[in-house]
């Protein structure tokens, strides 16, 4: 594999699983310095371990706090000798009635999706000012449209859609670029066979069948981040298979 991130340092939020563990694993294979972050200690510690101590620092960390938040960059800046990219893909979902939804399901998706964002863009400027760096986030397909008893989600992740376009044009003059890829159906290989009937019905929506994996989205990150990006900034990336190229009508025949 191509050697983009050699000897860059790569923050990582969200990464003890899912989509944040494939983009870790997509930047270690790629020659990366990883500063992971997550609140469950133990599986970070484990994905560090694997990665390797040498190459990668693990961070216990709540992004919903911006305390937190500056720590975490801190002491990866201090361990690698700067920032490169943050990767902001921390994020929490909610399927719930709209009239259900409480003040503190809000608060939770807004602090977790968006607030998080926003904490790490600060928290990481000073040291992406000097290496010029990169900013990918991950919104959701949900960002760019609407869904049925997922507002809140909706909301978030489409706040997280404006704010990338907006970072973009506040960071373009340190030469910092700020993308987002918003992936759609996203599983493990091993976690088909328990959402069968849930991949059936996305494929009923897109262009193409199956489902994205941690890895298709981390590949997506990882061209954003890297120099063969280097004049796109406040794109919004779908790795949806398609879903949101629909008209969302049903098959008229």
């Amino acid at each position: 594999m191509e050697q983009r991130f050699t000897g860059r340092t790569v923050v990582v939020t969200g990464a003890s699983s899912g989509i944040g563990d494939g983009i870790a694993r997509r930047f270690a294979a790629e020659g990366a310095n990883l500063v992971l972050a997550a609140r469950r200690e133990d599986r970070l510690a484990a994905l560090a371990a694997e990665l390797g101590a040498d190459r990668a620092l693990a961070v216990t960390t709540d992004v919903t706090s911006a305390d937190d938040v500056q720590a975490m960059i801190d002491a990866g800046a201090a361990r690698f000798g700067g920032i490169d990219v943050l990767v902001s893909n921390a994020g929490v979902g909610l399927g719930k009635e709209f009239e259900e939804t409480t003040s503190a399901d809000w608060r939770l998706i807004m602090s977790t999706d968006v607030d998080s964002c926003f904490f790490g863009a600060q928290a990481a400027l000073p040291y992406l000012k000097g290496s010029r760096g990169s900013i990918v986030q991950i919104a959701s397909a949900s960002g760019l449209g609407g869904d049925r008893r997922r507002t809140a989600y909706n909301a978030a992740k489409g706040a997280v859609v404006n704010f990338t376009r907006g970072l973009a044009f506040d960071l373009g003059r340190f030469g910092i670029r700020v993308n987002t890829a918003a992936p759609a159906l996203t599983l493990g290989e091993e976690l088909a066979p328990t959402y069968a009937d849930l991949i059936e019905r996305f494929d009923q929506r897109r262009a193409l069948t199956g489902f994205s994996t941690p890895a298709d989205v981390a590949a997506a990150v990882g061209f954003l981040a890297s120099d063969d990006a280097r004049f796109i900034t406040g794109t919004i990336l779908p790795v949806d298979g398609g879903i949101t190229a629909g008209s969302g009508q049903p098959s008229l025949y």
